[in-house]
């Protein structure tokens, strides 16, 4: 987030920003990683899985990334070995120093030329985000290139900000400076001097805790940045800008401001962030106990449909799994309740199959109560497990993918509704359907069609390696769906919704509408189910 707002405040100035996320972790890309270990995975739309830190990068700065705007050491380390096995170290004994950190160099180099604000020039100004702590071994590669690379430009081109914690322990309100002064001697003695340092905080940092901060650290205090708790990140960027962070970047880059500055789209997002609008309750069913990172982008989409529509957003978090419990149990009878009270529902795509089925209980629910509900990925094949099952009456119906009797071959017992995509192959990312792809909106008086402006196709972001089965399509719009959005060829479903004679608002989408939600420009069925939630009028 830090990185986000100096690229929000350098934007103000009227300078087009880029950023480049490294992750030290030795996967090549965050697409095999459990999301509930390492928060979401962020699609983008060349199809690249990324951290989600590029996620926040594209919503702060309104910016299309690239996979390679994510360096990771399995990318580095593979770029660096496909050289040696082509022979282009010319016989060289390969090493971290130099042929590893030259690549890192190589990288970053090549990507911050790499437009991104839908033009064809280069950004002016490139972030470079260095995941982990100073003194990781993992690191050390990339602080060695950071060092490297600081001569290799000229001198008054890159700028070195530290972010570090600076705790309050307890009731005392002393401020604790010394891991800060610690970090920073660490990075000084890899090589890297500060030049910034923004420290972290849960209050405003007094004078003279960043007077001695910067007495210890070798730099001014003016340079010595703030960033305390507040009610919501869209404020960071004033917050910076108060402080003179702005002024401080601008004289060590010997860069003129372009324009006027003008940060009032984002003190309007913080303004409505903290309106005073009725409140919208939106309940979010998953894996709730294990980590709420895992619904980042979801969570950020509801937000920027509720400042949009001047609702107040609480998020109740409803874990699936309790669905499945007997009826008497505590935990179902719990969540039962927060279902009933919830003024919507969306149901994310998930990994695993161990809460699918209570997904499906909690679906029906929504459906026969005409609970407003979307569900995305996952989440929308489910809904047509729901449909088959309770509505067509197939007692058997399910997915290919949660079915155990599949790896027995036994391929009869049940009626797969949703099936393996023709391009996918088992336990890998690499042949899923993967990034922007085209939509078809045939109908243009399908809840679709009015959401997304009547237009006849649109573009949305993918991460699936199931659809629904054509074989049953006929049948399932006989019995009432309405498949409303197809893929190009007109032969995979992309969305599904109920007719507004028999459900307000009960709508899914094969894509995930949320990697490209932006504040100001909410993603259309996110849109859609908080105006409906908030029983306001549906476009």
């Amino acid at each position: 987030v830090t990185s986000s707002s100096i690229g929000v405040i350098m934007k103000a100035h009227g300078f087009s920003v880029t950023a480049i996320k490294i992750d030290p972790y030795l996967n090549v890309d965050a697409g095999t990683i459990s999301p509930f270990e390492h928060g979401e995975v962020f699609v983008l739309d060349d199809g690249g899985e990324s951290d989600l830190d590029l996620g926040n990068y594209e919503r702060f700065l309104d910016i299309t990334l690239t996979k390679d705007n994510n360096i990771t050491t399995g990318k580095v380390y593979k770029s660096a070995l496909d050289k040696e096995r082509r022979g282009d170290y010319l016989g060289k004994t390969v090493q971290i120093i130099p042929h590893l950190t030259e690549a890192i160099m190589e990288w970053i180099e090549r990507v911050a030329h790499v437009p991104v604000d839908g033009s064809e020039t280069a950004a002016n100004i490139c972030i470079i985000e260095l995941g982990g702590t100073v003194g990781d071994i993992e690191s050390a590669p990339y602080i060695e290139a950071l060092r490297q690379f600081q001569f290799r430009i000229s001198k008054h081109c890159m700028v070195r900000v530290h972010v570090s914690l600076v705790p309050v322990l307890g009731d005392s309100t002393e401020e604790k400076t010394k891991p800060t002064q610690h970090s920073v001697r660490e990075m000084r003695a890899a090589g890297l001097h500060p030049d910034v340092i923004v420290c972290r905080t849960s209050q405003e940092l007094t004078e003279s805790s960043k007077v001695k901060i910067g007495q210890f650290c070798d730099i001014s205090s003016k340079n010595v940045i703030s960033a305390y708790d507040f009610s919501n990140l869209y404020q960071l960027p004033n917050l910076f800008h108060h402080q003179g962070l702005d002024e401080v970047l601008l004289g060590l880059l010997g860069l003129a401001p372009r324009r006027q500055f003008d940060l009032s789209s984002f003190i309007k997002h913080a303004n409505q962030y903290d309106g005073h609008f009725p409140e919208t309750r939106i309940g979010l069913i998953g894996k709730c106990n294990e980590s709420k990172d895992a619904y980042l982008s979801v969570t950020k989409s509801l937000t920027h449909a509720c400042m949009a529509s001047n609702r107040r957003l609480k998020v109740v978090y409803i874990e699936s799994s309790h669905f499945e419990y007997g009826v008497e149990t505590s935990e179902h009878k719990r969540v039962l309740s927060l279902l009933e009270e919830v003024d919507g529902v969306v149901v994310p795509g998930t990994v695993g199959d161990h809460d699918n089925e209570g997904k499906i209980i909690a679906l029906r629910y929504c459906r026969e109560k005409g609970k407003p509900t979307h569900a995305t990925g996952v989440g929308m094949q489910l809904m047509v497990v729901e449909f088959a099952r309770n509505v067509l009456k197939w007692e058997n119906a399910n997915s290919e993918e949660f079915d155990a009797n599949r790896e027995n071959g036994d391929n009869d017992s049940k009626l797969h509704v949703v099936v393996y995509s023709p391009e996918s192959r088992p336990n890998t990312t690499s042949t899923m359907r993967l990034g922007s792809r085209p939509v078809s909106l045939k109908n243009r008086d399908s809840l679709a069609s009015r959401l997304y402006g009547r237009v006849s196709t649109i573009h949305e972001r993918h991460r699936c390696r199931y659809e629904v089965n054509p074989k049953y399509i006929k049948s399932l719009e006989d019995g009432g769906l309405i498949f409303s959005g197809r893929d190009e060829t007109g032969e995979r479903m992309e969305i599904l919704e109920l007719p507004d004679k028999v459900h307000r608002f009960y709508f899914g989408t094969q894509f995930h509408s949320e990697f490209k939600s932006r504040p100001g420009k909410p993603a259309a069925p996110f849109y859609g189910l908080v105006l409906a939630a908030s029983k306001l009028s549906l476009p």
